[in-house]
């Protein structure tokens, strides 16, 4: 059975940065899409960012963009996003997700990981 393992997160001041990490283990596949969804209190998920192991193809909601990166270690299928640039709107839980496949593809978000509080403050 697929199990994610999310750490990072925390406080940070605006501008600052913080660095999330999602390992998945238990997987029989090689070929998987892995990355971050959010949710702020009160509002909706949102896709935040998500990495094709098959090509190393990056995808960002346009509110990250120029602010955050994603990288892979496909050794360990584990991801990495490194927040740079925090803004107040940046605040929410953020959801590590896993799954078959590519970014975008039917699986791709088939696991989740225990959320991550990630708090900017001003």
């Amino acid at each position: 059975d697929v199990q994610l393992q999310a750490s990072g997160g925390g406080l940070v001041q605006t501008g600052g940065s913080l660095r999330l990490s999602c390992a998945a283990s238990g997987a029989t596949f090689d070929d998987y899409a892995i990355g971050w969804f959010r949710q702020a209190p009160g509002k909706e998920r949102e896709g935040v960012s998500c990495i094709s192991s098959r090509d190393g193809s990056t995808h960002y909601a346009d509110f990250v963009k120029g602010r955050f990166t994603i990288s892979t270690d496909n050794t360990k299928k584990s991801a990495y996003l490194q927040m740079n640039g925090l803004i107040l709107e940046d605040t929410a839980v953020y959801y590590c997700t896993f799954g078959a496949g590519i970014c975008g593809g039917r699986s791709y978000t088939d696991y989740w990981g225990q959320g991550t509080q990630v708090t900017v403050s001003s």
